[in-house]
């Protein structure tokens, strides 16, 4: 499909945010989620965690940098066929990249049907 505007694939990622739930989302600590086009390295990934996760903070003070969460607008528009398809992808994405954020590796978010 064509790739969405930056300001409409935004609105996608806030609403994968939204679908968080509440208590869920109460939990994230200290975390900024930002927009690129494509990873410099990787041009098919997807989204991409750096930090440090809450299961193996310590000593983790307030002069800390955030941690990272990057979603990929066109690797993801790429990867879909249409908008819906496009809508759950980044909802998907968002979901993975903050399961990261929470301790959860790859292998158990493939049990966990999140791959």
């Amino acid at each position: 499909m064509q790739p969405l505007t930056r300001g409409r694939f935004e609105r996608l990622v806030g609403d994968a945010l939204d679908l968080l739930p509440d208590e869920l989302a109460e939990l994230i600590d200290n975390v900024v989620i930002t927009i690129e086009d494509r990873h410099p390295d990787e041009p098919d990934l997807l989204g991409l965690y750096e930090g440090i996760p809450l299961t193996e903070r310590h000593d983790y003070g307030a002069l800390v940098l955030p941690d990272r969460i990057t979603i990929y607008r066109l690797a993801c528009c790429e990867l879909c066929d249409d908008e819906d398809e496009l809508v759950e992808e980044v909802a998907v994405t968002v979901v993975h990249e903050i399961a990261h954020h929470f301790g959860i590796d790859d292998d158990r978010l493939e049990q966990l049907g999140w791959d």
